[in-house]
């Protein structure tokens, strides 16, 4: 039988939460659609690196990064409610280019099909 990791189970839960709670709740003040796509947890449960992507223009990849650094204590303290952990990790929000690079290289296997499909 293999045995999860608390640090694994807790990140699941805390990126559940986050991706609704930002996905429902704050979705008004949000400048752009996020996705949070992984979320790591120390294993003293001290610490959590959520990583999140973003589409569009530089210039709003910059806003959305602003509005989580801005909102961090408030989305820690509306996870915590939920978690029931004797201490609330601390957030630290990382851009993850692989949704954008994942598009980057459809596109670019679509444009070898089309010239293979000419020919």
């Amino acid at each position: 039988m293999r045995q999860f990791k608390r640090s694994a189970r807790i990140g699941e839960q805390v990126l559940r939460d986050i991706s609704r709670l930002v996905g429902t709740e704050m979705v008004d003040e949000t400048p752009g659609m996020i996705t949070f796509t992984h979320v790591r947890v120390t294993d003293d449960l001290r610490y959590a690196t959520v990583y999140y992507s973003c589409l569009g223009q530089d210039d709003q990849q910059r806003q959305v990064a602003d509005f989580l650094e801005k909102e961090k204590k408030r989305i820690r303290h509306l996870v915590g409610k939920n978690l029931h952990l004797r201490y609330i990790p601390e957030f630290s929000f990382k851009y993850d280019p692989s949704v954008r690079e994942g598009i980057r290289i459809e596109r670019l296997l679509d444009e070898i099909k089309s010239d293979s499909q000419d020919k």
